[in-house]
């Protein structure tokens, strides 16, 4: 068993086109994995290996390998940037323990970076920053790292400066020993040479070994008690002292590079293994009750003497069968086990594990606390999942995903295709938590429902050509949904006599707007026993299975309070039923009086245009009905941040490369639901119902 503190879980994640996938390409040359590095340019990277990755040269699925590095096993998940896959980034942070954020030397912090970095923030993951690109036109580090202290509010700490910029990059000084590493022109890392710092940067880097020492010594009191005396700090403390802060998120050590170029790789391998946590420096993953949801206060000690507890944080079919992807919080986990999945509460037994580098595997006969690997066939485990030892049943806190904002309907386009389709939907669902599918009952259409356009034309091309499922498309749908605006007082009984025992539930309530995302919420403050308490949850319920269908078109009801004050029952005649058949009328009858309203989905869209198109590019967002909350100049173009209704921006990639001759870029996620203008409303409900007619015939 290798010593848990020689591992490494991490992640790199950054903007598309920061450089990612090439960043790690580097690292497992570096480490003997791969002997000749593929370019993701030319669609041969090694983690990008699904056709569709390789044809638009993006990530899509986190790839999962290992390698060694300094006699420390590390353990990388290279996570897709695109924001449409943004739930593949956060799953990947749940069961990593520390990353590296990977930004553009000429782009910097671009919208998905900040995405990403918030994301890293909840999740509370120690990072490292690689400013990466640096010999691309445009590069500027110092500007970087100046967006990292603005636009993300962290404190990066510099640890290596540039040597020459663009075509004149070199390599970098390494601040805390004083030392240039210069590559040569031959593009191998390790061609370089260790040399005395150049003599035209030996104030700065002088300046930024003071600011580093400064920084890291302010997590330890002491010594820099002793430093301000004038006593120097060794090597060795301000290592421990950058180590800690890291751990502690006070900053972020900061390093610079090409790793295309593949220069400055090593340093940041180093500081992997220098300045990022193992397994046990991060706190231990909460056990929740598995009825609940509530943390039970217990955690999952990362260690080998504990009972086995694991998480499936994603599941992938390949041409080997299904892989169940887990981190191993604690225990052991041995090839024959049969583990309990605390979810379904059914026992399934591990055949083969094995070790992911990438497309390739080793089978393994063993695992342990802190390791990531894949078991192959699993049947019933999904992502979220917890696996554990059958005697000592427990469940670690579950992932939350997003919901999706945009559906389309697809049927397929032979009679034999429909069989074939379900099958392979199945799989992706399995696969991607944020994709989901459902079947429309009025027409019979398979609806399928995501977080962009993108993101569905990617599932539309994965079923076409990985299952040869050949589909029509509908217009995409915006996910519309409905909301109150005023509070209504109001009473219903619900009263049928009629042979034998009859039924009775009388109920007096309130119904108010809630707060914005806060979905449906309950309470009662009846007094006095007028409704029994074992009534309050039919009474819930019945408001709650209303909540799918609205009043004005039948979308799903959002943002409502209901709050049961009084009521009254009957010794023989009042059930449970009864009170949930009353509160399924009270919501008829009420719902209309408080000001019913329809809202849709509002996108936080973040345009990249060069400078003379700003005017068209704002005046087109302005006519999408977008709100403009930011602009700034950058060195290529210029930045426009706007919230725009999901509605307003279909196909508008095709218009934004008009209007800038194929420069401009963007990218979009869901930010909130905002009502809609009158006259929006008034043509979906009219579609609507015209769809629910001809549906009806």
């Amino acid at each position: 068993m290798s010593e848990l503190s020689h591992y490494r879980n991490i992640g790199i994640f950054a903007h598309v086109d920061a450089g990612k996938t090439t960043t790690t390409e580097r690292i497992l040359k570096l480490t003997g994995k791969i002997h000749k590095s593929g370019e993701v340019h030319d669609g041969e990277s090694t983690t990008d290996f699904m056709e569709q990755e390789a044809e638009r040269g993006i990530t899509i699925q986190s790839a999962a390998t290992t390698c060694f590095w300094k006699d420390h096993r590390m353990n990388i998940i290279d996570t897709p940037g695109h924001v449409d896959f943004t739930v593949e980034v956060y799953r990947s942070l749940k069961v990593l323990d520390g990353g590296i954020g990977v930004f553009c030397g000429s782009g910097g912090v671009e919208p998905q970076s900040e995405t990403n970095w918030r994301y890293a923030n909840e999740s509370e993951v120690a990072r490292l920053i690689l400013v990466n690109k640096l010999d691309r036109m445009g590069a500027d580090f110092y500007r970087v790292v100046g967006q990292v202290e603005k636009v993300l509010g962290a404190k990066p700490l510099v640890m290596t400066l540039p040597i020459g910029i663009e075509d004149d990059f070199v390599g970098v000084v390494d601040v805390l020993s004083k030392k240039a590493y210069i590559w040569d022109e031959t593009g191998q890392p390790e061609n370089y040479v260790v040399e005395d710092v150049p003599a035209d940067m030996v104030d700065k880097v002088e300046e930024y070994h003071e600011k580093l020492i400064e920084t890291a010594l302010e997590v330890d009191d002491e010594l820099l008690m002793a430093y301000m005396e004038g006593e120097q700090p060794t090597v060795e403390q301000i290592k421990q002292c950058i180590r800690d802060g890291t751990r502690t998120l006070a900053f972020f050590p900061t390093y610079c590079g090409s790793a295309f170029k593949n220069k400055g790789i090593q340093l940041v391998l180093d500081a992997v293994v220098d300045y990022l946590p193992s397994p046990t420096e991060v706190d231990a993953q909460p056990l929740t009750d598995a009825e609940t949801g509530e943390p039970t206060g217990e955690v999952a000690l990362v260690s080998t003497e504990e009972p086995l507890r694991a998480l499936a944080f994603k599941i992938m079919d390949d041409r080997f069968g299904a892989l169940t992807f887990i981190r191993i919080y604690s225990g052991v986990l041995n090839k024959g086990d049969t583990v309990l999945n605390s979810f379904t509460g059914k026992t399934e037994r591990i055949g083969r594990m094995v070790e992911m580098h990438a497309n390739d595997r080793t089978e393994l006969s063993t695992a342990q606390a802190g390791d990531i690997i894949a078991v192959v066939g699993m049947k019933n485990v999904q992502t979220g999942h917890t696996l554990c030892d059958p005697k000592h049943p427990c469940t670690l806190e579950p992932m939350i995903f997003p919901e999706p904002v945009i559906s389309i309907a697809v049927k397929p386009k032979d009679k034999g295709g429909s069989e074939k389709m379900g099958v392979a939907i199945g799989k992706m669902v399995a696969e991607d938590p944020s994709f989901q599918v459902e079947t429309d009952e009025d027409s019979g259409e398979t609806i399928l429902k995501g977080m962009g356009e993108l993101h569905l034309d990617i599932k539309v091309d994965i079923l076409k050509r990985t299952y040869g499922v050949e589909l029509e498309v509908g217009q995409p749908q915006v996910a519309y949904r409905e909301t109150i605006t005023q509070t209504v007082e109001d009473s219903y009984t619900h009263k049928k006599q009629s042979g034998g025992s009859g039924q009775y539930g009388k109920i007096d309530y309130r119904i108010k707007p809630g707060e914005p995302g806060t979905g449906f919420t309950f309470s009662s403050s009846v007094v006095g026993g007028n409704v029994p308490k074992e009534f309050f949850p039919a009474v819930e319920k019945g408001f709650k299975s209303m909540m799918d269908q609205g009043v004005l078109a039948g979308f799903p009801v959002l943002d409502v309070e209901v709050e049961l004050y009084d009521g009254g029952y009957h010794a023989v005649d009042s059930s449970a039923v009864a009170f949930e058949i009353a509160a399924k009328g009270a919501f008829r009858q009420s719902i209309p009086k408080a000001g019913p309203q329809l809202i849709e989905p509002i996108m936080k869209v973040d345009v990249f245009t060069p400078e003379d198109n700003v005017g068209d590019v704002i005046g087109d967002l302005n006519r999408r009905r977008g709100m403009i909350k930011d602009q700034e100049a950058g060195v290529t173009g210029v930045r426009i941040k706007a919230d725009v209704p999901l509605s307003e921006m279909f196909g508008y990639i095709g218009h934004l490369r008009t209007i800038t001759s194929g420069r401009g870029q963007f990218s979009m996620e869901f930010s909130h639901y905002m009502p809609c203008p009158a006259n929006v409303a008034e043509t979906v409900i009219a579609e609507e119902k015209e769809k629910q007619a001809a549906a009806k015939k």
